[in-house]
């Protein structure tokens, strides 16, 4: 019980913070907009751009920790596909956007608070690794197979158009741009000034809270309706699946010590990402499946998480 009051219960009582102030209209939408655009855009870059600056890239990039991560992702992408496609019989663009769901775990709102609040900032290599090729991997995955599903529905793009549609998609990542600085630095061996330091470490720090406490207020947009059942299975991928095969082969397949076990496991047991809607919703498929999944997994993860830390050493 101490794990969910002392780990699990903080990080949701800001995101509850932020579900009930937009709730009772306590913050306008505008501003809720306006606070995600300000973790997402620079806080949260900036605290990646930290973290990978400091990593020691060769204990960091494990191929087993990748692997184990990864390929509990993908099955989920597969799983998701498959289920929504022969089982609920969506059309293939809402069946990649679901399949998208499954495979987008909200690997820096939660995966990092979570992970740091359990094992201290020291554990949170593994996290860096992970989420260093995170977005980009994934979202090249997914805008690859949803353009591959609108050519095969309707004719559309060729191979060169899609590939720059991918690279457009990846480049124009926030994320994606702390990352790259992060790993410049880090490679350079450059040396930061202490004032610069700081002024990172200023920003930094903001952006957990306030992407949290945003993350609540655009949680309060959405509302569970209907396509119960793909609902379900995105849930199921997210917060069972994905980190039972992740913490199977990291534990059991590679080996790995419990430092990477923790990382692994703990990222890819989180709910998926509002980055699962905005996918869904840039392509004008799967939106109401993503969003409820989003909701409803982020609630439930409470207790899911609570499970996993208990199993984990």
């Amino acid at each position: 019980m101490s794990v969910l009051l002392d780990v699990v219960l903080p990080v949701f009582l800001v995101i509850g913070f932020g579900w009930v102030a937009a709730w009772r209209a306590w913050i306008s939408q505008d501003a809720i907009d306006g606070i995600m655009r300000f973790a997402q855009s620079f806080a949260l870059p900036v605290l990646l751009f930290k973290g990978v600056a400091a990593l020691n890239l060769t204990a960091a990039f494990q191929p087993g920790l990748m692997l184990s991560f990864y390929i509990g992702a993908f099955s989920g992408f597969a799983f998701g596909f498959a289920g929504a496609r022969f089982v609920f019989r969506r059309p293939l663009t809402d069946c990649v956007a679901i399949a998208f769901a499954c495979t987008f775990s909200n690997s820096l709102l939660l995966g990092v608070p979570i992970t740091e609040r359990a094992y201290g900032a020291a554990a949170l290599a593994g996290n860096f690794a992970i989420i260093s090729i995170h977005a980009p991997l994934i979202y090249s995955v997914g805008i690859i197979a949803m353009e591959w599903a609108r050519s095969h529905e309707a004719g559309g793009k060729g191979p060169g158009e899609i590939a720059m549609q991918v690279l457009r998609g990846v480049i124009s990542q926030p994320l994606l741009i702390g990352i790259a600085c992060g790993f410049a630095v880090n490679l350079s061996g450059v040396t930061k000034p202490e004032f610069f330091s700081a002024a990172v470490d200023m920003v930094a720090g903001a952006g957990l809270p306030a992407a949290l406490f945003g993350l609540g207020g655009v949680l309060w947009r959405y509302r569970p309706e209907g396509d119960k059942g793909a609902i379900a299975m995105v849930v199921f991928a997210s917060l069972v699946l994905h980190p039972m095969i992740a913490y199977g082969l990291a534990r059991f397949g590679f080996g790995l010590g419990v430092d990477a076990l923790r990382s692994i496991t703990l990222t890819a047991a989180m709910a998926p990402g509002v980055n699962a809607y905005v996918f869904a919703n840039m392509y004008g498929v799967g939106k109401r499946v993503s969003a409820s999944a989003v909701l409803v997994a982020t609630g439930l993860s409470i207790f899911t998480t609570w499970g996993w830390l208990n199993l984990l050493p």
